[in-house]
C-alpha cells in the first residue's frame, strides 16, 4: 500500500508528458528558422542572378550600340574621303572646317575605342556622328550647287567659244577672201626663145637649136587690194617630156603651193609692186644644154597661186 501510494502523482500535478511537448517546440522553432534562412537564401541567389543577367543585358546592349554607331561613324567618314576624292572644290569646301572635323571624328573614335564607354559617352558619340552627317549633307548640297553653277558656266563658256569660232571663222574666210584678192593677176604672157648674137645683138628664133634663152615677159593686172610692196613671183618652164627646166645651180628651186604641196620654179623674181598700177616684168632662163624641139609651157605662181600661165613652140631646124 505504501509502494503505491509513493508512485501515484499528486493531485494538479502537470504529469511525465511535459517534458516531451517543450522539446518539440524548440525544435518547430530550429526548423522554421533554418528554413526561412534557406528561403532568404535561395531568394538573394535569385535576385543575384537577376542583377548579373540584366547587367549582362546592359553590357551587351551597349556593346551592340557602340558596334552600331562604330558602323554608322565608318560609313560616314568613308563618305565624306569619297566626296573629297571626286571633287576638289569640295576638299577646299572641307579644308576651311579642317580642325573643326578632325576634333569632332577624334572625339567620336576615342568614345568608339573605349571598350568600357558608358551609355552617356555613347550617346554623345551618336550625337557627333549626326552631326558628322549633317555637314556631309551639306557639303553634297553645296556641291550640287557648285555643279549646277559649273553646268550653267559651262554652258555660257560654250556659246561664247562658239561665237568665238564663228567670229573667227568669219574673220578667216573674210582674210582669205582678202588675201585671194590682193593675189595679183598675171596677163599677156609670152614664153620667148632668144638667139644671142655675137655682137650682143638679141634675135627672136622659133628654132630649138637657136636658141640660147627663154625669155618670159608678162604684165602684172591693177589691183586695188594688193598692198605696194615687194612681191615674189616664181617662173616654171616644163620642156617637152614632162619634165620642169630646173637647175640649182642656176637658181631654181622649190616653192609652196597654197594647198601645202611644193613644185619646182625655174626662176623667182621680187617685183616692187605699186598698187593699183599695171606693171610689165620680164625674167630669163639661160640653160648651159641646147634646147629640145616641141612644145614648151610656163606658169606664173604669186603666193602659192598660178596667175598665169602660156606656152611655145619650137621647130627643130632649118634656116633662122
Amino acid at each position: 500500500m505504501t509502494e503505491n501510494t509513493f508512485n501515484k502523482p499528486a493531485a494538479g500535478s502537470p504529469g511525465p508528458e511535459k517534458p516531451r511537448s517543450r522539446n518539440g517546440l524548440i525544435y518547430g522553432i530550429l526548423i522554421a528558422a533554418l528554413a526561412g534562412t534557406w528561403i532568404y537564401m535561395l531568394y538573394d541567389k535569385n535576385k543575384t542572378t537577376d542583377q548579373i543577367a540584366q547587367q549582362a543585358t546592359q553590357i551587351d546592349s551597349i556593346s551592340t550600340s557602340r558596334d552600331a554607331l562604330q558602323q554608322e561613324y565608318n560609313a560616314a567618314n568613308a563618305r565624306l574621303d569619297d566626296l573629297i576624292s571626286q571633287n576638289s572644290r569640295m576638299d577646299s569646301l572641307v579644308k576651311t572646317k579642317d580642325k573643326e572635323i578632325a576634333d569632332m571624328k577624334s572625339r567620336i573614335q576615342g568614345i568608339l575605342s573605349n571598350k568600357n564607354a558608358t551609355a552617356k559617352e555613347l550617346a554623345e558619340a551618336r550625337r557627333l556622328i549626326e552631326t558628322l552627317k549633317g555637314n556631309i549633307e551639306g557639303y553634297t548640297e553645296t556641291i550640287e550647287r557648285l555643279e549646277g553653277e559649273k553646268i550653267v558656266l559651262t554652258g555660257e563658256r560654250d556659246n561664247a567659244r562658239k561665237e568665238r569660232d564663228e567670229v573667227s571663222t568669219q574673220r578667216d574666210s573674210l582674210n582669205k577672201k582678202v588675201n585671194l584678192g590682193s593675189v595679183l593677176h598675171a596677163s599677156n604672157i609670152h614664153l620667148l626663145p632668144i638667139n644671142l648674137k655675137k655682137n650682143g645683138k638679141e634675135v627672136e628664133t622659133t628654132k630649138a637649136k637657136r636658141a640660147d634663152m627663154m625669155r618670159v615677159t608678162f604684165d602684172l593686172d591693177e589691183n586695188r587690194i594688193a598692198p605696194t610692196g615687194d612681191k615674189e613671183l616664181y617662173v616654171s618652164i616644163t620642156s617637152p617630156d614632162g619634165s620642169p627646166l630646173a637647175v640649182e645651180a642656176l637658181g631654181s628651186g622649190r616653192f609652196t603651193l597654197e594647198d601645202g604641196t611644193e613644185k619646182l620654179y625655174t626662176a623667182k623674181k621680187t617685183v616692187n609692186y605699186a598698187t593699183g598700177q599695171k606693171q610689165t616684168v620680164s625674167m630669163d632662163w639661160k640653160q648651159n644644154s641646147d634646147f629640145k624641139p616641141g612644145d614648151y609651157a610656163v606658169e606664173i605662181y604669186h603666193d602659192g597661186f598660178k596667175i598665169g600661165s602660156g606656152k611655145v613652140t619650137l621647130k627643130k631646124g632649118g634656116l633662122f
